[in-house]
């Protein structure tokens, strides 16, 4: 409390105080994105090693790298279906399998480039997010069937295994792009950064942001 002179009386000296955080994440949603990101990590880094000759020959040991490479893909899916048994994480799926009305909306105002986050609707997760999610989905079961006839050669004909190398090695350039992608549109928002982190997220963030998570 202040006063000054010639005032009616003292002035409060007020400081704007955090908003109140939300809960965004359970534990087994963080694990589960957690260590998926981990093994789609050594996924892509693996491969490099593969096909990259600069890097083939800095790592060698091109066994090795194979055997890590084929058993991470094989187990890429593995906590999405461990996942399953959290509540949280069923309905959080549900929620990216709806593509709700207000999700054209936002993808409107993305292609506009509109920078108002009024312009751009959204429930827990926007239509960016639904979109990454259905591509990278598809895209992990495409790679792990291709890789297994690439495997186990005696799946199939020759002509099968040839186009299974081809989009295996395609998809897998294409998923690096758009890791790249996910990466850096995370690395801009530090309020979604921090409820993967920790699970909770400001409330203004969370109201700018996402204003129909709420009556979602």
């Amino acid at each position: 409390m202040t006063s000054t002179p010639g005032s009616a009386g003292p002035t409060a000296v007020t400081t704007p105080r955090p908003s109140e955080p939300v809960r965004r994440f359970s534990p087994a949603e963080r694990w589960v994105h957690r260590t998926t990101g981990a093994l789609m990590l050594v996924c892509v880094v693996t491969a490099g090693c593969l096909y990259v000759p600069q890097l083939a020959e800095l790592v060698g040991r091109r066994y090795l790298v194979v055997t890590v490479h084929e058993w991470s893909g094989l187990l890429l899916p593995v906590p999405v279906l461990l996942g399953l048994g959290s509540r949280a994480f069923r309905a959080d799926l549900r929620r990216l399998n709806r593509f709700l009305p207000y999700d054209k909306e936002w993808l409107r105002a993305v292609l506009r480039r509109d920078p108002r986050p009024a312009s751009r609707p959204a429930g827990k997760f926007n239509a960016g997010q639904k979109l990454y999610a259905a591509w990278i989905a598809g895209a992990v079961l495409v790679m792990l069937g291709t890789g297994l006839l690439m495997w186990f050669t005696g799946l199939a004909p020759v002509v099968w295994r040839t186009s299974a190398t081809f989009l295996h090695d395609w998809l897998a350039l294409s998923i690096g792009i758009v890791l790249i992608g996910h990466l850096t549109m995370a690395y801009g928002d530090p309020g979604a950064r921090r409820g993967m982190r920790t699970g909770s997220v400001d409330r203004a963030w969370a109201e700018r942001e996402h204003s129909r998570w709420k009556p979602e």
